[in-house]
C-alpha cells in the first residue's frame, strides 16, 4: 500500500509539474499529458524488461528499477529462487525414485488414464521386454498380448482391479509373472509384474508330493480297512473268541482309519483343484437347484437335529464347475453343521450383490474366535480341535472351499463372534453371474 501510494503521489506531482511548465510555454494541458505520457514509457519499460527477463531468467539480467518496480522485480526475483530450489528438491526426489525403482527386481510401469505407457524401470525392460524408445507412449494392451492380461484390463472398473493374475513372460514362456494393476492419481495406474517362476515351481513339488503320497497310502490304508472289517466281523460273532475282547479297540482303529481315508479323499480334492488354477471346462450352474440337493444331504447329516432354512434368488446362475460349488456348499454346511449345538439353526442364502452375487451360510453355533478367523483356510487348522476330531472333521474342508472359490474368481470372506455363531460368505464376481 505505500509503494501505491508512492506511485500517486508521483503520478500526480508529475501531473502538476508538466501542467506548471506547460503554463509557463502557454499550454498547461499539453504539459500534463507530456508528463503522463513520460510516466507510461518508464512503466513500459520496465514491464518489457520483467517480460524479457521472465523469458529466460538465466540469460536476461533483471534490472533494480525503483519505486513500485522495485518492489516488484525483487519479488520476483525471490520467487525466481525459490521455484529454482524446489525444482531442484524435485529433480532429487525424481532422481532418487527412478534409483530405488530401478533397482527394484520387480518390474514397474507408469501408465496413463488411456493405460498408454509412461515410463518404466530397468526390471520391465528385462521381463516385459519393453524398449524406451520405441514402447514409450503406447498402450500396454497392445505389447502384452496375453488373452488372460486383456481380460483383466477389460474387468476393470472404476480403477479397481483384481488382485493379480499370473501370465508366462512375453519373452520367455518358461517363466511365469504374476501382474497387478493399481489405480492412483487422476487415472494413472501402476502395473507390478514379478518372476515368480521359482514359487510356481516349489509349490507344484509340494502338489506333487502331497498327490503321489496320498495316492500311494490309499492302497495299503483300503487294505488295513478290510483286515479291520474282517477281524471286527468275527469279534462281534463270538464274544468267547480270543477277538472277543478286541471289539472296542477294533472299532475305535476302524473309526481311525476312516478318518485317514477322509483326510486322504480330501487332499486329493485339493491337489486336484490347485493343479487345475483356473483351468477347466466352464458351464452355467443351476445354483438354485444346487443349493437344493445340498440342503437335502444336510437335512440327512443333521438327523432333523437343526433348523435348516434358505432364502434363494432362483434366477441367479453361475459360469464355473458344478462338482466344484457343490463341494463349495456341502463343506460349508457341514462346518456349520458340526460346530453348531443340537436345536440350533443354519440359514443358506443366495442373493444379488452390488458387485455380482453372495453366497451366505449363517449358524448360530460357537462361534470362532478374532486371533483364529486369519488362520481357518489353512490346511489342517482348526479353530476347535477336539470338537472337530470328534465330529469327524479333517481340516482341509475350507482350504478346498476357498481354492475352489479362486478357481471362480470368488472371495471368501468370514464374520463371526464367539457364542454368537458365524457368517460364511462367498462373492462372486459379476462376469460370472448370468441371471
Amino acid at each position: 500500500p505505500s509503494v501505491v501510494r508512492f506511485e500517486l503521489y508521483r503520478l500526480f506531482l508529475g501531473v502538476f509539474v508538466g501542467a506548471l511548465l506547460g503554463g509557463m510555454f502557454g499550454n498547461a494541458l499539453f504539459g500534463s499529458l507530456l508528463a503522463v505520457l513520460s510516466l507510461f514509457l518508464y512503466h513500459l519499460y520496465y514491464a518489457a524488461a520483467l517480460l524479457k527477463w521472465m523469458e529466460a531468467p538465466k540469460k536476461n539480467e533483471l534490472p533494480d528499477g525503483y519505486g513500485i518496480w522495485r518492489t516488484i522485480n525483487h519479488a520476483s526475483w525471490e520467487r525466481w529462487k525459490q521455484t529454482r530450489r524446489r525444482k531442484k528438491q524435485l529433480r532429487g526426489i525424481v532422481a532418487e525414485f527412478r534409483a530405488s525403482t530401478a533397482a527394484l527386481p520387480d518390474a514397474a510401469v507408469v501408465l496413463d488414464a488411456q493405460l498408454r505407457i509412461s515410463w518404466f524401470n530397468q526390471a520391465a525392460r528385462e521381463l516385459l521386454a519393453l524398449k524406451s524408445k520405441r514402447d514409450s507412449g503406447l498402450r500396454i494392451a497392445h505389447l502384452l498380448r496375453h488373452p488372460e492380461f486383456n481380460a483383466y484390463l477389460h474387468r476393470a472398473q472404476d480403477d479397481k482391479f483384481d488382485p493379480g493374475i499370473e501370465m508366462p513372460a512375453p519373452n520367455n514362456a518358461e517363466h511365469v509373472l504374476w501382474i497387478r494393476v493399481i489405480g492412483y492419481g487422476r487415472g494413472q495406474k501402476l502395473l507390478l509384474a514379478r518372476d515368480v517362476t521359482q514359487l510356481k515351481l516349489l509349490e507344484q513339488s509340494r502338489r506333487d508330493f502331497v498327490a503321489n503320497a496320498s495316492h500311494e497310502l490309499r492302497t495299503p490304508l483300503t487294505v488295513i480297512r478290510g483286515y479291520l472289517d474282517m477281524m471286527s466281523d468275527d469279534a462281534e460273532q463270538s464274544s468267547e473268541s480270543s477277538l472277543g475282547g478286541w471289539q472296542q479297540p477294533l472299532g475305535e482303529m476302524r473309526r481311525q482309519a476312516g478318518r485317514m481315508q477322509k483326510i486322504i479323499v480330501d487332499l486329493l480334492k485339493l491337489a486336484n483343484l490347485e493343479a487345475r488354477n483356473g483351468g477347466g471346462h466352464d458351464e452355467l450352474v443351476d445354483m438354485a437347484a444346487l443349493i437344493g440337493a445340498c440342503m437335502d444331504e444336510a437335512q440327512i447329516l443333521s438327523n432333523e437335529q437343526h433348523d435348516l432354512q434358505s432364502e434363494i434368488a432362483a434366477d441367479l446362475n453361475v459360469l464355473g464347475n458344478q462338482s466344484e460349488l457343490h463341494g463349495v456348499i456341502a463343506n460349508l454346511l457341514s462346518n456349520a453343521l458340526r460346530y453348531t449345538p443340537v436345536g440350533g439353526s443354519v440359514t443358506v442364502r443366495w442373493k444379488a450383490s452390488s458387485g455380482g452375487a453372495v453366497l451366505q451360510v449363517c449358524d448360530t453355533g460357537i462361534g470362532i474366535s478374532a486371533t483364529d478367523l486369519p488362520r481357518l483356510t489353512e490346511r489342517f487348522y482348526r479353530a476347535d480341535a477336539a470338537r472337530s476330531r470328534e465330529t469327524g472333521g479333517t481340516g482341509l474342508g475350507l482350504a478346498i472351499v476357498k481354492h475352489a472359490l479362486e478357481r471362480h474368481d470368488a472371495v471368501l470372506r468370514v464374520h463371526s463372534k464367539l457364542g454368537k455363531g458365524s457368517q460364511f460368505s462367498c462373492e462372486f464376481p459379476a462376469y460370472r453371474v448370468k441371471a
